[in-house]
């Protein structure tokens, strides 16, 4: 991981931490991240796609680990990160990109793979597909308990998560997100409370990658991390056309709990979401799960390799 370097790039007023690898002069991949990840969720992918002769580029949102908290934590949307993006990529002199991401940086690829056209060579999601920007109604015909209306509670997950340190925090998320049901709590207890502390991390996942996490959540907290995405997902965005026909591909986990939200998985087989995006692959893992990057890294970079040079001038 050394060969990953590290620097700040100032857009909007705040500093975003990125990390990045590969020659300057090539064509760029930027990375970006879901919940509770960071940069060094992409670990594996970055060094794949720059051993494949890609510069690789994974920013910490703002709010999110090394990059500066946004004065309001409160009152950032994902537009401001659509924003940031467009800032970074201008800052960096990088005209058109290949975006690839996860949860709800596949938001963000969303909103500006349709407001920012003229800047993408192509997408890649997982774990959530591409989503146009409206209000999302995640919640509808499931219990209180569940983990998108208890997050969306200001000030409930923040006294349920300072209970713990951060890095058991992020623990218990990771174990949560890795599994193929949806979390929802009893009446009478937290989020946090799901998992019992005996609970083992999953096998792909180690005490280092803990360690790492752990660190980047408490350095920057929550704040910002609860506000996007959980209480922005009723952000409203005005676009005229949401369809994009950029070359893309979803890398789909059958095992993703994000496949049982209300609407998904017709949303995904209905031809929606491929009326959306025409030139869409989707791609199924069978042991996939939520974090599948992290989970079958060398199934993911071959998919994101093939994808890179098929759809690019190396």
């Amino acid at each position: 991981m050394e060969e990953i370097e590290h620097k700040y790039i100032e857009v909007n007023g705040l500093k975003l931490h990125i990390a990045e690898i590969g020659s300057g002069s090539s064509p760029v991949v930027v990375f970006l991240h879901g919940f509770p990840e960071i940069w060094y969720s992409w670990r594996y992918q970055m060094l794949a796609v720059a051993k494949a002769g890609y510069r690789a580029i994974a920013p910490d949102f703002r709010g999110y680990g090394l990059s500066d908290q946004p004065t309001q934590p409160e009152k950032t949307t994902f537009l401001d990160l659509n924003n940031d993006l467009l800032a970074l990529l201008d800052a960096l002199n990088i005209s058109k990109v290949f975006l690839v991401g996860k949860d709800f940086g596949s938001f963000v690829v969303s909103y500006f793979s349709i407001l920012h056209k003229e800047r993408v060579s192509g997408f890649i999601v997982m774990g959530v597909p591409f989503l146009p920007p409206k209000p999302l109604e995640f919640k509808q015909g499931l219990p209180e308990g569940f983990y998108i209306s208890r997050f969306g509670v200001p000030g409930r997950a923040e006294a349920d998560f300072g209970r713990l340190d951060a890095k058991t925090v992020v623990k218990n998320v990771y174990i949560l997100f890795s599994r193929s049901e949806l979390p929802i709590a009893n009446e009478d207890q937290e989020i946090m409370d799901i998992v019992q502390p005996s609970t083992p991390l999953p096998p792909w996942f180690s005490e280092e990658d803990l360690t790492a996490y752990g660190a980047l959540y408490e350095n920057s907290g929550f704040r910002t991390a609860l506000q996007v995405p959980y209480r922005s997902l009723h952000e409203q965005v005005n676009i005229t056309d949401p369809t994009v026909h950029v070359p893309a591909l979803f890398i789909k986990g059958e095992k993703d709990y994000f496949l049982k939200f209300p609407g998904i998985e017709d949303y995904i087989s209905s031809g929606v979401l491929k009326s959306l995006v025409p030139n869409l692959q989707i791609v199924n893992l069978p042991e996939g799960t939520h974090f599948v990057q992290e989970q079958l890294p060398d199934e993911v970079n071959q998919l994101v390799l093939e994808f890179l040079t098929k759809n690019s001038k190396l």
